[in-house]
């Protein structure tokens, strides 16, 4: 259970200090890195760390500029995989040859698959999730709804119409609606992908007016102006978290990772309550189950690329695992990257979803987003680099189907099929008309 011996000889202690930037986003397993970064520092002393934490869409933003300009203000930056294989052709990320210790091999393979390149590495994970469904095991059990393993979006429909009871507070299904090409388009892209549709045919030819995204975006726009919460267009991952830890969703789809918040009583009124399943279905399996993974890189402009490598390799190896597991307990632990975590009896006893995660992070393909053939690449997301813009622009104009708008599915998916073909004219994946 103990640490290994530092990746390198620690320096002299008289030596100035060295310093880390490193940008994070603002999430519980990252802050607990922080916490336990003092590990590493007092095996590597002298040296200094200084973090840059941020939420989510601001860490983008922020990270994107800093690698894709050579800005140099990063030493580690934490990426994910859509970044990862859409910069991984580019010279902006120094690429990683963890050592032997780093026990590589317990990688789950869709975690290698999507940050590995030949015997390099793009980043390295630190944790990785998948979606799926969340219900209240008391308020499913007093209504009598039937659960099962493998819900379909149509059985979530038919339990949040039995569930909602908005006069006691209580949603049926709580969704993502914030604009996003990780909020609200991260969550409507996985329906449109399990119902048959693509955003792009062979050709680059955009088809978010096909039968197939206006079925899912249908879907959608009811499940949340009948069953959801008032505010639903405002809420993202973490709003939605809140609200269901608070007791005031019965269903809720998202990130595998939330278990860990819901599980743990000091932080959640449903502990204990909560049942787990695979993310729902449409027409297909394809496509049903993200894949996302928080990674940690070295930007090639870093300007202490060699302790940031060390550092990089230390925060995603098993002994961080053990550290994290030993100094705060199970809920600690980056979930969703190695095998062995799924094999701690203790841990699999502690977190009631951990084998809908490992199971979920198995099945999902990035490959094969959708039963149709795609030139892309990504389940939630599409892999090229001119989807952050254009999956933010597509969700502002989806959000718009929400309450107090309501806007009609056909003209918010026409007016986004426009600015899709134009964008992609002008990046030049289609000849201009």
């Amino acid at each position: 259970m103990g640490l290994s011996a530092p990746i390198s000889r620690a320096q002299p202690k008289d030596d100035p200090p060295r310093e880390l930037v490193i940008a994070t986003v603002n999430n519980q397993h990252m802050l607990q890195l922080q916490r336990l970064s003092r590990h590493f520092v007092a095996a590597h002393a002298p040296v200094r760390l200084r973090w840059v934490t941020l939420d989510e869409d601001q860490l983008r933003q922020v990270v994107s500029r800093d690698v894709i300009k050579g800005e140099g203000r990063f030493d580690v930056v934490t990426l994910g995989n859509y970044e990862a294989q859409s910069w991984a052709t580019q010279p902006w990320l120094a690429r990683l040859h963890p050592s032997a210790a780093y026990e590589e091999d317990e990688i789950l393979p869709s975690v290698r698959r999507a940050l590995k390149q030949g015997d390099s590495w793009i980043a390295l994970p630190f944790y990785a999730e998948s979606n799926m469904t969340i219900a209240r095991r008391d308020l499913l059990a007093a209504a009598g709804v039937p659960w099962h393993e493998r819900p379909s979006w149509d059985d979530i429909r038919r339990w949040a119409q039995r569930l909602h009871r908005p006069d006691q507070g209580i949603y049926g299904v709580c969704l993502r609606g914030k604009p996003g090409w990780g909020q609200n388009m991260a969550l409507l892209t996985t329906m449109a992908h399990t119902y048959g549709a693509r955003w792009f045919d062979l050709q680059w030819q955009p088809e978010l007016t096909s039968q197939a995204w206006h079925t899912a975006l249908t879907h959608y726009q009811e499940l949340l102006t009948q069953y959801g919460p008032p505010d639903a267009a405002a809420n993202g991952y973490n709003e939605n978290l809140a609200l269901f830890a608070a007791g005031r969703c019965a269903l809720w789809v998202d990130a595998t990772v939330a278990g860990y918040t819901l599980e743990h009583p000091e932080l959640s009124r449903v502990a204990g309550q909560v049942a787990y399943a695979a993310a729902p279905v449409g027409q297909h399996l394809e496509g049903s189950q993200w894949l996302w993974i928080w990674a940690l890189a070295v930007p090639a402009s870093s300007r202490q690329p060699e302790l940031a490598r060390r550092f990089v390799e230390w925060a995603t190896s098993a002994d961080y695992h053990r550290l994290a597991a030993r100094e705060a307990g199970w809920s600690a632990v980056p979930p969703g990257v190695r095998r062995g975590l799924y094999e701690q009896a203790a841990f699999l006893a502690r977190f009631p979803h951990a084998r809908v995660e490992q199971a979920a992070l198995e099945t999902a393909d990035p490959l094969r987003p959708t039963a149709l053939p795609v030139p892309y690449v990504g389940i939630q997301w599409v892999g090229i680099p001119e989807f952050q813009a254009l999956g933010t622009a597509v969700g502002h104009l989806l959000a718009l189907t929400l309450p107090p708008q309501r806007r009609a599915v056909s003209e918010q998916l026409t007016q986004a099929q426009r600015l899709v073909r134009t964008q992609m004219q002008q990046a030049g994946y289609l000849k201009p008309p």
